[in-house]
């Protein structure tokens, strides 16, 4: 279960050498120079390979990224020069063939991707690294890289990032007291279902949909749902602790008497969602965590860092898989809970998260190409006592987990100009406070450990 990256294999891609990256500013240069230091280097000729032998830049995983309209792509730099883009293990040779890639699943009337305007080597501008080699090995050059490529992204791209985005580690260090979004933030604009229609698999998979209610589609909510106060808790503070997307289960128990299905214990999932490899060691352990306790696989939880708390194309079709997966062969009925967690929103009110549990209805069988319809559902949420020893050390290796990752959110940053990260997490826990409040004694050991994460 879980937000499911793309499913193909890792390729090369085909066509697209780094000689044969396309020119930022139109000129038209002899590709044929043979890179190094003791001739003269065109635009083209400056290539990752060339950074890398003169140690400019180093091979590392997740050290490359790319920013686009909302959208964070995380790439490994390769010590042969090329890029693997962590989301599929797909394998590129230019820094332009990846973001084209990658641009082109966000926006496909993409044309090009300006590689190396686009693309970050731990969270500067590979660009800026091409003027720096040249400066160093070539001071006489009359090419100037300072702005290449920059101007044709700068209305789509870099105004989206800086509306939508975390400020960037290495900026972040130096500057704390930048705020994580600037404001004038543009939101997502979510669309309504019944403006969707039929599948169309030109769509944008992570377009995002209001939920329906129940009453609006004329049905009644099949089923009722009771959700502990120490689920909320962990799960919101796992979805706080990276800016990207991570991915729990949800354990609890079904009762086809009261159809009452309740949740009982989170469990994140401690692993890249692009990782393969990981993910079955990852779900067996959670497997028999449920079985000794007891409990049952009743839903998923996933987070959305920067956005709204509704689901996507894709976590629609994902929910739907989910629910008919957890229903099995057997004729009975036993509900699957979707929840989708927005902690870095800042269309949310005040510092909480906002928490949206959901469920998927089949779409009418007169019109099975539809999406399934998003819905809304009610659930009641039961105040814990205590914080459990299970929850507390379920965080305690979440925060060891991130320790150091490239993704891991800044906490000495200000979340707004009055409030740190750190302060926010704390407000938003605050909300699923047990009712012994002895537990923010525990929970300061914690916040103690996530200041000495970076």
């Amino acid at each position: 279960m879980g937000s499911e990256p793309p499913s193909s294999p890792p390729v090369l891609e085909e066509g697209v050498e780094e000689e044969e990256e396309e020119l930022s500013g139109g000129e038209d240069v002899d590709t044929r120079v043979p890179p190094g230091r003791g001739s003269v280097l065109t635009r083209r000729g400056i290539t990752l390979r060339v950074l890398l032998k003169d140690g400019l830049v180093e091979p590392g995983d997740g050290v490359l990224s790319i920013h686009y309209l909302g959208k964070k792509f995380v790439g490994d730099l390769l010590s042969d020069g090329k890029i693997r883009w962590v989301e599929t293990g797909q394998v590129f040779n230019s820094p332009s063939a990846w973001a084209t890639h990658c641009k082109r699943l966000v926006n496909p009337a993409k044309k090009s991707g300006c590689g190396w305007a686009s693309v970050r080597y731990r969270g500067h501008k590979l660009v800026q690294y091409k003027t720096s080699w040249l400066q160093k090995y070539q001071p006489s050059a009359e090419v100037s890289l300072a702005s290449e490529g920059e101007d044709e992204e700068m209305g789509e791209e870099e105004e989206e990032e800086g509306k939508t985005g975390l400020v960037t580690e290495d900026k972040n260090r130096k500057q704390d007291n930048i705020p994580m979004v600037r404001r004038g933030d543009r939101d997502r604009v979510p669309v309504r279902y019944c403006t969707l229609g039929s599948r169309d698999s030109g769509r944008d998979p992570h377009m995002l949909v209001e939920l329906s209610a129940f009453s609006a589609i004329n049905r009644f909510q099949p089923f009722n749902v009771a959700v502990s106060s120490n689920v909320l808790l962990l799960l919101d503070f796992h979805c706080h602790l990276t800016t990207s997307e991570v991915v729990g289960y949800l354990g609890g128990r079904w009762d086809t008497n009261t159809q009452l299905l309740t949740v009982l214990r989170a469990f994140p999932c401690r692993s890249r969602l692009a990782d393969r490899d990981s993910a079955p060691a990852v779900e067996e352990e959670i497997c028999q965590n449920l079985f000794m306790r007891g409990l049952s696989l009743v839903g998923w939880y996933h987070s959305h860092p920067r956005g709204p708390a509704l689901p996507s194309l894709q976590d629609i079709d994902s929910q739907m898989d989910h629910q008919l997966r957890l229903q099995g062969s057997s004729n009975g009925f036993q509900p699957c809970l979707g929840i989708i967690c927005g902690p870095y929103y800042h269309g949310n009110q005040g510092v909480a998260s906002t928490i949206t549990p959901f469920w998927v209805v089949p779409p009418p069988e007169q019109r099975p190409n539809d999406y399934g319809i998003p819905v809304a559902v009610e659930v009641t949420y039961v105040q814990d006592n205590f914080l459990t020893s299970d929850v507390l050390n379920e965080m305690m290796l979440l925060v060891e987990f991130y320790r150091g990752a490239a993704d891991l959110v800044q906490f000495s940053q200000l979340w707004s100009p009055e409030t740190s990260v750190l302060e926010k997490i704390k407000g938003s826990l605050s909300g699923h406070a047990p009712k012994d409040q002895a537990y923010s004694q525990i929970l300061e050991h914690v916040y103690s450990q996530l200041s000495n994460t970076h």
